[in-house]
């Protein structure tokens, strides 16, 4: 069975990598503006099918089983994600600073045959208080840049992390457990 990961993520790319080794990349286009109101847990899983329908539409992916995921960071019902520049970044880890926020990792699966199965999970992520200075240093490393809330856990972002409640992978980006168990109910052996 083929499997067709939908995302340009080298993190997510690592992780669908501990439950299955033979996996292809494929990314189309998809919109991923949301509309104003919607629930974070809506709007994450929203923006996953929408990538899974996209790559569905290439004509060499419709007899492949598709995975997509995206993942978002909500502080008092706000979304953050990727920063658009390094003040924005700024802005963000200092919303989040000596705070607890979530991380929601939306995903979709889809058959061959169309059968759709789209999921969240969610993670509590408590930050540090953090300094001016230990932002503009942060930033200066240009990790955060393409990382919802402007951080990476699985990297120099992890010592702006206090602690966490939930799954560490879903806040990397994919919840490698969930999806297994998830993709099994469907009859999808990853």
């Amino acid at each position: 069975m083929r499997v067709i990961l939908a995302s340009g993520s080298p993190r997510r790319r690592e992780l669908l990598k501990y439950i299955r080794d033979d996996f292809e990349i494929m990314v189309a286009d998809a919109d991923e503006t949301v509309k104003e109101g919607t629930a974070p847990e809506e709007a994450v899983v929203e923006l996953a099918c929408r990538k899974a329908s996209a790559v569905r539409g290439l004509e060499n992916a419709r007899d492949a089983v598709i995975i997509a995921a995206d993942t978002i960071v909500v502080l008092d019902g706000r979304i953050y994600g990727k920063p658009a520049d390094k003040e924005d970044c700024a802005r963000m880890l200092s919303e989040l600073s000596g705070r607890v926020h979530t991380v929601l990792t939306g995903v979709c699966i889809v058959t061959p045959e169309g059968k759709t199965l789209s999921f969240f999970d969610s993670t509590q992520v408590e930050f540090y208080k953090l300094g001016e200075k230990e932002i503009a240093c942060y930033i200066a490393t240009d990790e955060p840049m393409d990382k919802a809330g402007g951080y990476a856990i699985q990297g120099q972002g992890a010592m702006l992390v206090k602690g966490i409640v939930g799954d560490f992978y879903n806040v990397i980006g994919l919840p490698i457990a969930k999806l297994k168990r998830m993709a099994d109910m469907i009859g999808v052996s990853l």
